[in-house]
C-alpha cells in the first residue's frame, strides 16, 4: 500500500512539474488554520430522506443580544468529500476574521454546509429540501441573534448551482445572492423568481470547467433582462483566476478567491484582473473595504425565519440539471491542474 501511494505521489508530482505548476506559489494568509479551526461541527435534521451537515462560525459573545447577519457558503464538487473540507477548501474562513467581521458592521455568523459527497451527491436537487431544513434548523437554534432578514447565500462552481436553486426555490428566505462560477444557467422563467433579488455573480473569462461565453455570461444577460434591481445586480469577470497578491490561482476555474478577499487585493486595491459591472452595464469601482461584504449587508429581505412550507418552492417539477465540463483548447493545462488537485486531495483524506 506505501508503495502504490508513494507512485501515486511521484505521478502528481511529476504533473506538476511538467506543466510548472507549484502549489507553493501563493503564501497563505498565516491566521486561516486558526480561523478554520474556529468553525464548530453542526448538521441539521433529516429531511426528504437527508440530513445535512455544517461548519459554522458564531459571532456572539458572552450575554450578548446582538442581531447578526447570516451567510450560507455552499462548497464546489470534491470539496464536500470530507466533513470538514466544506471550510478548509477555500479561504471563505476570511471572513470570521476581526477584519472582515467588522465590515458585516458588529459580525456574521458564516454557516458552510456540506453536500452528501460520500453518497455520490453534490449538490443536486435532492439537496434542496435538506438544506433548507438545515438552515432553517439553525435560525430556530440561534434565534436570539440572527437578523433573519439578512440571510444571504452564496458558492462556487455546483455550489454556484445551488445557490441559484436556493434563492429561486425560496425567495423570501434570502436578501441577496452571491453564485462564483455557477454550474447551472437556469431559465428566463426561473430567474424572474428572483427578480427583486440583488444578485453579484464572480466568474472566470478563461474557466476550463464553467463556460463563461456559452453558461455564465448568458445567465447574466437573461437575469438583468428580467430583474427589478438591475442596479442593485453586480457581474465580476476575472480575466485571468488568482489569488489576492496576483500571483495565479491553480485554476481559472477558481474566481471564488476574489470572493474570499471581498474583491479587494493584499494591498487594499482592486481586485487584480477583475473588472465589475452593475445590471445596466455601468462599470462599478469598488473602494477599500466596501467590496462585497457591503453590498450584501445593505440588502434586507421581510423573511421572519419561521419554516417554510415542505417541497421544494419554486423548483417544484424543475430539471435536475449541471452544466456539462467545457474542454476548451486553451484551457487543457487549467483542467489538467483540477485532475491534479482531485488527486491530491484524495490522497490527503485517504492518509488521514
Amino acid at each position: 500500500m506505501k508503495k502504490t501511494l508513494s507512485k501515486i505521489i511521484a505521478l502528481v508530482l511529476a504533473l506538476c512539474c511538467l506543466f510548472g505548476i507549484s502549489a507553493q506559489a501563493y503564501t497563505i494568509p498565516a491566521d486561516i488554520g486558526t480561523l478554520r479551526d474556529s468553525f464548530i461541527p453542526g448538521e441539521g435534521p433529516v429531511e426528504d430522506g437527508y440530513s445535512i451537515d455544517y461548519r459554522y462560525y458564531s459571532p456572539v459573545k458572552k450575554n450578548d443580544s446582538t442581531k447578526y447577519p447570516l451567510v450560507v457558503w455552499l462548497h464546489g464538487m470534491g470539496d464536500g468529500s470530507k466533513e470538514g473540507n466544506q471550510v478548509t477548501k477555500s479561504h471563505v474562513a476570511l471572513w470570521a476574521s476581526e477584519d472582515y467581521q467588522k465590515r458585516f458592521g458588529k459580525g456574521a455568523f458564516i454557516f458552510c454546509a456540506r453536500s452528501r459527497e460520500e453518497l455520490g451527491i453534490c449538490w443536486d436537487n435532492s439537496m434542496v429540501e435538506p438544506l433548507r431544513a438545515a438552515i432553517e434548523d439553525f435560525i430556530a437554534k440561534n434565534k436570539a441573534n440572527i437578523d433573519t432578514t439578512r440571510i444571504y447565500v452564496g458558492g462556487y462552481s455546483m455550489g454556484g448551482k445551488m445557490t441559484f436553486k436556493m434563492a429561486i426555490a425560496y425567495p423570501e428566505m434570502f436578501a441577496a445572492a452571491f453564485p462564483i462560477c455557477p454550474a447551472w444557467a437556469p431559465s428566463t422563467a426561473l430567474l424572474e423568481k428572483i427578480k427583486d433579488m440583488p444578485v453579484w455573480i464572480t466568474s472566470c473569462q478563461k474557466d476550463p470547467i464553467v463556460n463563461y461565453s456559452i453558461c455564465v455570461e448568458p445567465t447574466w444577460n437573461k437575469l438583468c433582462s428580467v430583474s427589478d434591481v438591475a442596479a442593485k445586480c453586480r457581474f465580476s469577470t476575472l480575466s485571468t483566476a488568482c489569488y489576492g497578491d496576483g500571483t495565479k490561482a491553480p485554476s481559472n476555474h477558481h474566481a471564488w478567491y476574489a470572493v474570499n478577499n471581498d474583491m479587494f487585493s493584499d494591498d487594499k486595491g482592486v481586485y487584480p484582473k477583475m473588472t465589475t459591472v452593475n445590471g445596466k452595464g455601468e462599470e462599478v469601482k469598488l473602494t477599500y473595504p466596501n467590496g462585497i461584504i457591503s453590498w450584501l449587508t445593505s440588502h434586507k429581505s421581510d423573511y421572519n425565519g419561521k419554516p417554510l412550507a415542505d417541497g421544494m418552492g419554486n423548483l417544484e417539477g424543475a430539471a435536475n440539471t449541471d452544466i456539462p465540463i467545457s474542454f476548451e483548447f486553451d484551457g487543457i493545462l487549467d483542467i489538467v491542474m483540477e485532475i491534479v488537485n482531485m488527486i491530491v486531495g484524495f490522497i490527503k483524506s485517504f492518509i488521514k
